[in-house]
């Protein structure tokens, strides 16, 4: 457990004190929370393990915009403009001279506001993050949030926080006490009066106009599943310039670190001029699967038996792609295309595959792996490319049990513990030069 930070404030321009704190060490991260529902202390235990993710890797400091959490509670107006002009004071008072900043999921008062940073200050913002964006409400009006509205909020506040975070969390009705507690939590972070013109300001706003005006190299991510489409959160990506788009499926979200420290490690140098600043990296490594003895075996065991032993074949690989950070792409019945933000994550997930499998009892399950780096080109969630292609002709080289890489993999692993053995060159079709490949040592 991190340790509960400890409250600062900061004075606005307009003097409302606002409350903020800091933990772990790093790259500065500037956190704009679920607003309006933080608590600068309460939030990072009802979030514990994403922000004990993000402490490890950076200096993470979160703050309670005005009439919320700890900051000054009698206010009289918010705005997108009052958000900005708290998260400015904040950046003052915390001495924040280069910074990322990013996002809480969902939170269209959030995304407005880490948006104004990075537009009014090119220099001192490297890096922007957004976690499962929107544009507008109106974007989302197909899903259950857009039912949890103003109406309920000022009919019954605590039904409206109950029903706000059950949509959140995506709980069943045997979880409702984690609901209520949450809900219970949440409900003296901000009174009915200002939750509900914050509400208000959120039912208005639009950040559209915003997003092609962001200079800085710019992650959008989404963790599936969650309330906002996918469609959303690329519609987002897509209006940035240069940014870069990834899904993952995480519950805990303490997975997101992982992603942002690779992203940052890609995107350009923070000692760059603004103008020298290039669009962020679309590293990816392609992982891809395939059960060897497919055909076979479904000859032998018939069509019902055959099926479920693909269908463990199929869980299996899925819970290890999650366990690992890996992004299913799409299966091709006997095989999967996966790809990782980190090569290191990639070959620990290849590794994992092979040992589960290897581990598994009842009808023997052997597949092949293969990987390669690169970037690919990514269109409407599929990724394409040289990258990808070879891939594919690396993993159809392996044998039953085997992991074969690129040799760019490999390149990327130093240092990292893995054993290679060098298996050579082959001549893989589509590409003039000859590939080389290593084996990946799994087996203790």
């Amino acid at each position: 457990m991190i340790d509960t930070p400890r409250v600062r404030y900061a004075t606005t321009s307009d003097g409302i004190s606002i409350a903020w704190g800091e933990a772990g060490d790093g790259p500065a991260l500037l956190l704009c929370g679920p607003m309006p529902f933080t608590h600068v202390q309460e939030q990072v235990a009802a979030a514990e393990l994403s922000y004990r993710a993000l402490a490890r890797s950076f200096r993470l400091i979160t703050f309670d915009v005005r009439g919320t959490g700890m900051s000054e509670r009698e206010v009289v107006g918010v705005s997108a403009e009052t958000l900005l002009m708290d998260a400015e004071a904040v950046l003052a008072a915390a001495k924040l001279d280069r910074f990322i900043v990013m996002t809480d999921p969902g939170s269209i008062l959030a995304t407005s506001t880490c948006l104004r940073l990075a537009i009014a200050y090119p220099e001192r913002v490297t890096h922007v993050v957004l976690e499962s964006p929107f544009p507008n409400l109106r974007e989302i009006a197909d899903t259950s949030m857009s039912k949890v509205g103003i109406a309920l909020a000022e009919l019954d506040w605590d039904a409206f926080l109950k029903t706000l975070y059950r949509v959140l969390l995506g709980l069943d009705e045997e979880s409702i006490g984690v609901v209520d507690w949450f809900a219970a939590g949440v409900a003296h972070w901000v009174d009915q009066p200002v939750g509900i013109k914050y509400i208000r300001v959120a039912d208005t706003m639009d950040v559209s106009d915003l997003l092609p005006q962001v200079r800085q190299p710019t992650l959008v991510t989404r963790n599936d599943p969650y309330f906002v489409p996918a469609r959303c959160c690329q519609r987002v990506a897509a209006k940035i310039p240069g940014a870069q788009f990834l899904q993952y499926s995480d519950p805990t979200a303490a997975q997101q670190a992982e992603l942002i420290r690779a992203f940052v490690g890609m995107s350009a140098s923070e000692s760059e001029s603004k103008d020298d600043v290039a669009p962020s990296s679309s590293l990816r490594t392609v992982l891809f699967t395939d059960l060897v003895g497919h055909t076979e075996m479904m000859s032998r065991l018939g069509d019902d038996a055959g099926r479920a032993v693909l269908r463990e074949h199929e869980r299996i690989t899925r819970e290890v792609l999650k366990a690992n950070g890996g992004t299913e792409v799409k299966t091709m019945g006997d095989g999967f295309m996966a790809s990782f933000g980190s090569v290191t994550k990639a070959v620990e997930c290849s590794i994992a595959l092979q040992r589960a499998f290897a581990e598994r009892e009842g009808e023997p399950l052997s597949v092949r792996v293969g990987l390669n780096a690169g970037e690919p080109i990514e269109e409407d969630g599929d990724l394409f490319g040289a990258t990808v292609i070879l891939a594919s002709r690396i993993a159809a080289k392996a044998g039953a049990g085997e992991i074969l890489v690129a040799d760019t993999v490999r390149g990327l692993c130093s240092g990292k513990g893995f054993l290679f053995a060098d298996r050579g060159e082959f001549a893989a079709k589509g590409f003039e030069e000859p590939v080389r490949v290593y084996e990946v040592s799994w087996r203790a």
